[in-house]
């Protein structure tokens, strides 16, 4: 072989030798498993390792919102704003025992709020004997018999005034029944603590502390698939900030999923398959090499042979070269006779389906919403933001990308889609299209609704625009009801709805929006059994006691809605007075009270409109009905838009609209007489009240 022939072969030969020698450079220990190697504690808990990270341990090690605070030995979980003591980790169940920090040393909080999780990492167990009790705040007994006894009272002193208060369990749940209170919350604890607190012997403010302290069960979720299959390949589990995304360390390097760069699931991951795989590829790759090279040396002989018979017959096609077209050469034959195949690295194409709407390539939405740009940005809520955008064919969207692309957010985005894809009501927004679920990242595009969100022009940035007048609010407030039954009939609950997610075009008509937490409703059950989603403030209390997720728990969100609209207030505000943080209760006390001017929008004219003030007054007592504490008091949500629609036209005696007392004449004095809603059984039958009917003055 001539030198320049070795020159050129020389690279080659160089490459397969790093090649095959690449196995045992990567044996060296990776500093991130190093790092992750070493769990850390806190007070009683040992050994805390993924997915948890705080002190030395960095985010790297554990996953996003699961730091560990340990302040003077107690380890702190904030969950959704609020810490919880941690009391216990078990990473076989991949379960916590935790309980409410602000709850530990006292049994009167400073603010009033249930107990909730971000659900997309952290659910309720179910296998877990715990259940809820009911604190009960600022009460009063005005309208019990004197002498009545409150069971289960505790005290509580706030602002120097010594409030009634008391508790109740699911076994007591009929104790204290008929007597109003300012705030409630509800609690999970270990059932058999709570059990004892039913005995009016035993039971004391101790005893409930106690209970309170005993915590309850909570379950995780970080990658859990991802975290099996790392684990059994030998490596430890991580998150790569660079990619937000699961990160497996390995003793050579990170890797993607497991050690042997195989998909989670794969059963035959381990060491031992990568110490037998690991020559065997290097073999192979051996003889890959070898091949190559036998293969060049024949090329470049058929090359030097092919060049000396060119040189001799160059004279006569020379000669016949000048009398003679050219034929098509060779190569142009061979290129056509090339199949073409489809990009591998592309996404879905414009024209593929998912769930009968279009997939949109990442690349495609990211050049519309202009790389996702900040100031393209239109809102940014619990799953996702919400970018403007402009397809290529000049249709203007709502681009939604979803936080992480993880298990639960696949799930969620996959609700979404197979839910809108089946609906179609002119109150419920469009949806156009969607990225594939194995896209960079979970994207879904929408009809773009311009004229911003409900909130947005209650107590938002459009607040001060004026354009929401009683007539606008009235009709918001059918349409809503209208896309809500509409959902029902088609055995859909919503389950998070509330202001924000109800937006408005330019004529101000209404588009519910945010499907991600909705739920089908199979046809033969009264209730489906689910741990509480959604918003505070908009949650159903019986849903929060009892875990049973029906129909009425979005009539109860609507109640709290029709509120909003009457009140321009938010659902919940923590700058209002501790008994009015939430909305519901708020608006409950001042109905009962016969105080609803305190409540409605001053800008509504309810003082000097009579007809306003009738029809205001109407509403307030049908948001009344929806917020009952038991969903068998409640109306249905077609009885609720039955009774809206008779409201604005007026013709309330034929829509069978029933109504508390709450006015008596022009100058909203009180009525005598009882407030409470009526029961089940009185329903049907109750018709207007004298002193409330309708009547020119209003």
């Amino acid at each position: 072989m001539n030198p320049k022939f070795n020159q050129e072969l020389l690279p080659l030969i160089v490459a397969i030798v790093l090649f095959i020698q690449i196995p045992s450079y990567s044996c060296q220990n990776d500093s991130q498993y190093q790092t992750c190697s070493q769990p850390f504690q806190c007070g009683s808990l040992r050994e805390i390792g993924y997915p948890f990270w705080g002190g030395n341990r960095p985010v790297s090690c554990g996953y996003p919102g699961f730091q560990i605070n340990c302040q003077s030995n107690i380890p702190l979980l904030n969950i959704s704003s609020t810490f919880y003591r941690v009391l216990n980790v078990d990473n076989t169940t991949r379960t916590l025992r935790i309980a409410r920090e602000d709850l530990w040393d006292t049994i009167c909080p400073t603010l009033f709020f249930n107990t909730t999780l971000n659900f997309s990492l952290f659910d309720f167990s179910s296998a877990a004997n715990d259940q809820n009790i009911t604190l009960y705040y600022g009460c009063g007994t005005n309208q019990l018999p004197p002498g009545t006894p409150v069971p289960f009272q505790f005290s509580c002193n706030v602002n120097g005034v010594n409030t009634l208060n008391f508790y109740t369990t699911a076994e007591a749940s009929g104790q204290g029944n008929g007597v109003t209170c300012s705030s409630n919350i509800y609690v999970p604890v270990n059932r058999r603590a709570a059990r004892d607190l039913t005995n009016l012997e035993t039971a004391s403010a101790n005893l409930l502390q106690d209970a309170l302290r005993s915590g309850f069960t909570i379950q995780w979720s970080a990658n859990n698939d991802n975290c099996n299959g790392c684990a059994r390949s030998g490596g430890l589990c991580g998150y790569n900030e660079g990619t937000t995304a699961f990160a497996c360390y390995c003793t050579d390097r990170v890797h993607e999923f497991t050690c042997d760069d195989s998909r989670p699931g794969n059963e035959n991951n381990s060491n031992l398959g990568r110490n037998i795989g690991l020559p065997i590829g290097g073999a192979v790759l051996a003889g890959v090499g070898l091949g190559w090279l036998i293969f060049y040396c024949r090329q470049r002989r058929k090359q030097r042979l092919a060049a000396q018979s060119a040189q001799a017959a160059s004279k006569e096609i020379s000669t016949e070269a000048s009398s003679k077209p050219l034929s098509t050469p060779p190569s142009t034959q061979f290129a056509k006779s090339i199949p073409s195949y489809p990009s591998s690295n592309s996404d879905l194409g414009r024209d593929s389906t998912y769930y009968g709407v279009q997939v949109f390539s990442y690349a495609e939405l990211e050049e519309a919403t202009d790389n996702f740009s900040t100031s393209r940005e239109l809102g940014d809520g619990g799953f996702g933001a919400v970018y403007y955008g402009v397809l290529p064919d000049g249709r203007v969207v709502a681009v939604k990308r979803l936080y992480e692309n993880n298990f639960k957010r696949v799930e969620q985005f996959m609700n979404e889609v197979g839910i809108l894809t089946r609906l179609r009501h002119q109150n419920l927004v469009t949806l156009y299209g969607c990225t594939s679920k194995r896209s960079r990242e979970l994207l879904l595009v929408y009809e773009y609704v311009p004229n911003g969100t409900v909130a947005d022009h209650l107590h938002g940035k459009r607040a001060n625009s004026g354009l929401l007048s009683w007539a606008v609010r009235l009709n918001i407030a059918i349409e809503t009801a209208e896309a809500l039954a509409y959902l029902h009939k088609s055995d859909i609950i919503h389950r998070d709805v509330k202001t924000n997610n109800i937006l408005l075009d330019n004529d101000f008509h209404v588009k519910v929006a945010d499907f991600g937490l909705s739920r089908l409703f199979p046809n033969d059950v009264t209730h489906v059994s689910t741990a509480p989603q959604g918003t505070p403030g908009y949650v159903d209390p019986e849903y929060y006691q009892c875990y049973q997720l029906t129909e009425k728990s979005d009539v109860y969100s609507f109640g709290v809605v029709l509120i909003e609209l009457i009140s321009s207030l938010q659902a919940v505000d923590t700058n209002r007075h501790r008994h009015d943080i939430n909305l519901a209760n708020m608006a409950i006390n001042k109905i009962q009270n016969h105080t609803l001017h305190e409540l409605v929008d001053s800008s509504l004219g309810f003082e000097t409109n009579s007809i306003v003030r009738r029809m205001a007054t109407l509403v307030a007592e049908l948001a009344f009905r929806c917020l009952q504490q038991e969903r068998d008091m409640r109306p249905s949500m077609e009885e609720v838009l039955e009774a809206l629609r008779g409201i604005q036209n007026e013709d309330l005696n034929a829509h069978k609209v029933e109504i508390v007392d709450i006015l008596v004449d022009e100058d909203t004095e009180p009525l005598k007489g009882g407030v409470t809603p009526p029961s089940p059984d009185s329903v049907s039958t109750e018709k207007w009240a004298s002193g409330s009917a309708p009547n020119s003055s209003g």
